[in-house]
Parts: structure tokens; C-alpha cells; sequence
């Protein structure tokens, strides 16, 4: 017979008290079969129901949770005769890391029901468990307990309500357990801005921070992290000059995630330059660190430089993660860098032992589609070693409608429509490639197919920053924000636009209607809205900056190339996907986008 796993000498020492062995082998423990010998041993020597040892035992399982310790801990939990609240916390806590986060809520009825009164613990852990199974309405009932028992407003409750709700995502319900307290403390400001920033509000958790800034509440560097993420969310690239200048001022520099996400915000803003400056600066750098860098270069297009840099990061011997081949992957796939993208997504898995996610699968789909390689995208789909997502057809399909493959089209938004047919983006797709190819009753077909569903379009929508206010523009929008002189400059732009070699795109036009209409439609688009906005309210030779909700249009796209020709101006438009340099009539993407 095989030796045992652990060879504890202490089990027969005749002068070791019997009592403290077990508490002394238990951190010493590797595994989970070296815990249950010494639970066995425990229980040889009759300390079986010893709460101490049981306690440690329970602690062990709970540190690093796997479905085998947590169910482990639960039959010790069961065991002791007499749990208190204690005990019940740290089991909770286990779960709430687990994969199997609810499997603390049945526990709870459980100890209610035997009269044991949770504590200040008890709540945050099982509210954590609900944030992280996004269980609202589990969440609510623990929050009405939490009141009955006079802890909702509880220091360490509260903050763990708040974000239950954004991750949940009802931000109104986390808004109005904020608005509950009257004195709130740091600890709750950036529960409720982090929950905003999450739920992709920036405007309103920059507005808390301006609150949070009046009420001298002193922010920390997990606030600061939430302020320049929203400032990214926005693309407004003067606030996040100022938040940058906030914490240098501040001395929140110091910290490597800081000073991560300023480099994450640059980027999204569209300065580059300011990104590499920050990245070149930072007195130390981590495996995060370089991996904002290659995004950045990523978004941008930029993605010899995005190869460049991961080479140096292993020169370097900085060990790179599944972010570092996210952004490796994205930067080959809007690069055209086909082989490169091929040799790092194998690289991950046989060198570094990365298991590739759905996000790596995506890119590697997009790097086959959008260089034309349709089939072979089609087929690496359908290949996967797990189920695919209707985002990695949907990746597809847009490769379809831009290249005009109608067929396959038909094909992709048959496997979309299997597994989700809400996407209103998805009928959009389809129905403008239709259009392409002039099917104006399969057009017809589906937009009926999307009234009958109640699907409804994602309205194209821009913004741009001018003296710090963020100014949105919707497509066939162009008065709802300024007046009609908006409407008379952009018209006189584009009949200049046309005299020097601009031609509407009037095929992207869904829609079977007389060319003139189709060209006043795309007139109205809502970049050409923010750009024509920028030309008439920032000084000559400024840069353009602009943020979409949506990929660009192709006739945007086409417009805004002659428009930095004809006005010598630099336009940075940032869509959903990307970042597009526009100056001296061309673009950052080489078309390739």
C-alpha cells in the first residue's frame, strides 16, 4: 500500500498535546486530502467536536475555494453542535469567492431559523455573493433583513448594498440607498461613483465627485481610478488633462494601477503621445502597465508598435497575462497582421499556458474577416472548443455586409438568431447589406421582422468636448443642441467637399428612396454634426476630437478624410471599435477598418 500524503510525526509524539496538534498541522496543509487526514486524526483522538480545530478546518476550505472544499466546509460547518454567527460569516465569505456564490443563501435561512443573529460580516458577504451572481432578487431580501435587523446603514453593509445594486444593474435603487445616508464617508463615494463608472455613467460619477469634492471627503486612489475611467468613457481629453493634474497634485502617482488607468484614459481620449509619456515615466512598471500600453497602441491602429512593445515586455522578463494577448490580438486584427496574429495566439496557450477566452476567440475571428478570410472565419467558429456567443457571429456578419457576401450573411444571422434574435444592431447589419446589393423587399422583410419583435435600432450618436462641456449630436439630429446655423455650415461644407472629389456613399443608405433624400440623409449623420460643431466653435488648426457610440460610417469615414484636406485640421474620431487619425485627406487605418 502507498504511503500517505502527509507524514505527521506529531500524530504519535508521546509529549505533544494531543489538542494543539491538529491547529498546528493545519497551515501546513497543501491540499485537500492532506486536511481531511488531519481531520481524520482529529477525530481518532476524540476532538471531533472541538470547535477550535473545527473552526480551522472550515478557515482552510474557505481561503481558496473550489466546489470540493466549499462542499467540504459546509459538512464540517454541519458538524459543530452549537455555530454562532462567526463561523457562519467565514463559511459565507468562502462562498462569496466560490463559483457557487448563492450556495450561502439556503445556509442563511438556515441559522436564522436556529435564532443566530447576523452581525456587522454577516450582510457584506452575502450581498457579495448576489453582486457576484448578479441576484437582485436575493439582493433585495437580504437588504430588507439587513434593515429589520438595523444594519443597512452599517460602515461595512452599506457600501456592499450599493454595489450589489450597480452589479445588478439598478443603479437607481444604488443611487437611492446613497441618498439614505446624510454624512457619507469615502468608503460609500466610491461605491456608488465606481457603480456609475461600471454602468457606463460618467457624467453622473463625475458629478458625485465634484459633490464629493464640496463636502471634504478626502477621495483615494480607488476614486481616482473611477474619475479617469469615466473621463475615458466620455473621450473628453481637457477634463482628463485635469484629472491627471489631480493626481499628480494629489501624490496619487505613486500607485502603479493609477497611474494604469491614466495611461487607459490618454489612450481613449485619443493622445497617444501623452499615453507613451506617462508609460515612459512610471518609476515602475507591471504586467497591467505594459498591457494598457499595447491596447493603447491597439486602438489606435498602431499595431507594429503594439509587437514592438510585448517583445520589449519580454526582454524585460515582465510575464504577460490573458489582457496582454487581448490587446496583442486586437492590434493584429485592426493592423492586417494576419500571421503575427496566428503565432501569438498559439503562443499563448503552448508557451505561457493561457487558456485563450471568448474576447481572444473574437479577435482572432475578426483578424480572419477583415482580411477577407470569410470561410475560414466561418469555419474556426464553428469549430471552437466551446460554444460560440452570437458576438463572435456578429463579428462575422459585419465582415459579411462589408465585403458583400450576401449568402454567407444569410447563413451567419441564421446561427445568430439560434442562440438571440433582440439585437436590433444585428437586423441593421443584415438589412444594409441588402440594400448594397439592392433587396429592397428582404429590406422591408426585416425591418417588419424587428416591428413584430419590438426591436429597436441603437440611434447613431456623437459627442465632442469644447471648453470642457461634452456637446451629443444624434444622426438627423443636427438642431436639437445648437441651431440652425449648424445645419446651414455643414451644408455649405459638404457642396465644398464635393468640389474637391467628394462623393456620397448613398449605397450605405438602407433605405429605398430618391437619391437626393438618401444624400440629405447621410448629410445628418452624427459625426458630421460633431465635426461640423468642432469647425464652428473651436479656434483654426485646433484638433478635432470626437466620440461615437457606434462603429463609424463608411461615408463619415469618407467625409471626415477630405475634411481635415480641406480645413488643414487633425480629426480624431473615436468609434466602438477604434481610434481613426484623420489628416491631409487620409486616415490612420489605411481604409482598413
Amino acid at each position: 500500500m502507498a504511503a500517505p500524503v502527509v507524514h505527521i510525526s506529531l500524530f504519535s509524539h508521546p509529549k505533544t498535546n494531543i489538542h494543539v496538534a491538529p491547529l498546528s498541522l493545519i497551515p501546513k496543509c497543501t491540499s485537500l486530502r492532506e486536511l481531511k487526514q488531519i481531520h481524520a486524526f482529529s477525530i481518532k483522538i476524540h476532538l471531533q467536536n472541538d470547535i477550535s480545530v473545527l473552526i480551522r478546518l472550515i478557515n482552510f476550505c474557505t481561503v481558496n475555494p473550489t466546489f470540493a472544499s466549499m462542499d467540504y466546509a459546509h459538512h464540517l460547518f454541519d458538524q459543530i453542535p452549537q455555530p454562532d454567527i462567526v463561523v457562519f460569516n467565514m463559511l459565507a465569505r468562502g462562498y462569496a469567492r466560490s463559483k457557487t456564490p448563492l450556495g450561502a443563501i439556503p445556509l442563511f435561512a438556515q441559522i436564522l431559523s436556529a435564532d443566530i443573529l447576523p452581525d456587522d460580516y454577516t450582510f457584506p458577504a452575502l450581498l457579495k455573493a448576489c453582486a457576484c451572481s448578479k441576484a437582485l432578487e436575493e439582493g433585495k431580501q437580504l437588504h430588507c433583513l439587513a434593515i429589520k435587523h438595523g444594519l443597512s446603514l452599517n460602515v461595512y453593509v452599506f457600501p456592499t448594498l450599493i454595489n450589489m445594486y450597480t452589479a445588478c444593474n439598478d443603479i437607481h435603487a444604488a443611487r437611492r440607498v446613497f441618498d439614505n445616508v446624510e454624512d457619507p464617508c469615502i468608503i460609500m463615494y466610491n461605491a456608488i461613483i465606481t457603480g456609475y463608472t461600471r454602468n457606463s455613467l460618467p457624467n453622473e460619477a463625475l458629478a458625485l465627485f465634484r459633490q464629493l469634492q464640496v463636502s471634504n471627503v478626502k477621495p483615494t486612489d480607488v476614486t481616482m481610478l473611477s474619475v479617469l475611467s469615466s473621463c475615458a468613457l466620455l473621450g473628453a481629453l481637457d477634463l482628463g488633462r485635469w484629472a491627471h493634474e489631480y493626481v499628480k497634485k494629489n501624490g496619487f502617482d505613486i500607485y502603479v494601477k493609477v497611474n494604469t488607468a491614466v495611461i487607459d484614459m490618454y489612450a481613449k481620449c485619443g493622445s497617444l503621445e501623452d499615453s507613451e509619456s506617462v508609460f515612459e515615466n512610471m518609476p515602475v512598471k507591471d504586467t497591467q502597465a505594459w498591457s494598457a500600453m499595447i491596447m493603447a497602441y491597439a486602438i489606435h491602429g498602431r499595431g507594429s508598435k503594439a509587437v514592438s512593445m510585448f517583445e520589449k515586455m519580454k526582454r524585460e522578463r515582465v510575464k504577460p497575462d490573458e489582457i496582454t494577448f487581448l490587446g496583442l490580438l486586437y492590434a493584429c486584427s485592426h493592423s492586417g497582421l494576419v500571421e503575427e496574429g496566428y503565432k501569438y495566439f498559439y503562443t499563448m496557450s503552448d508557451k505561457y499556458g493561457i487558456i485563450p477566452g471568448i474576447k481572444h476567440y473574437g479577435c482572432m475571428v475578426d483578424l480572419l474577416s477583415r482580411s477577407g478570410q470569410l470561410e475560414e472565419a466561418y469555419k474556426f467558429i464553428d469549430k471552437l472548443p466551446i460554444t460560440p456567443t452570437p458576438l463572435l457571429w456578429r463579428t462575422l456578419l459585419s465582415a459579411c455586409s462589408s465585403h458583400g457576401n450576401v449568402e454567407l450573411g444569410k447563413l451567419v444571422i441564421k446561427r445568430i438568431f439560434e442562440l438571440d434574435d433582440s439585437h436590433g444592431g444585428d437586423y441593421v447589419i443584415l438589412s444594409n447589406l441588402y440594400a448594397k446589393t439592392g433587396r429592397w423587399e428582404d429590406v422591408d422583410l426585416l425591418r417588419k421582422m424587428m416591428n413584430d419583435k419590438g426591436v429597436a435600432k441603437i440611434p447613431g450618436c456623437s459627442s465632442i468636448e469644447v471648453k470642457n462641456v461634452v456637446h451629443e449630436f444624434f444622426s438627423g439630429d443636427g438642431e436639437r443642441y445648437v441651431s440652425t446655423e449648424l445645419h446651414s455650415a455643414l451644408d455649405e461644407l459638404v457642396e465644398e467637399l464635393k468640389v474637391i472629389g467628394y462623393i456620397p456613399n448613398t449605397s450605405l443608405v438602407s433605405h429605398d428612396m430618391e437619391e437626393e433624400d438618401k444624400e440629405i440623409t447621410l448629410r445628418y449623420h452624427s459625426e458630421k454634426l460633431a465635426i461640423a460643431y468642432g469647425l464652428l466653435n473651436t479656434p483654426a488648426g485646433t484638433t478635432i476630437r470626437v466620440v461615437k457610440n457606434l462603429r463609424v460610417c463608411g461615408d463619415c469615414h469618407l467625409a471626415a478624410k477630405y475634411i481635415s484636406l480641406f480645413s488643414r485640421r487633425q480629426i480624431i474620431l473615436r468609434d466602438v471599435q477604434r481610434f481613426h487619425h484623420f489628416k491631409d485627406g487620409k486616415c490612420s487605418c489605411g481604409d482598413f477598418w
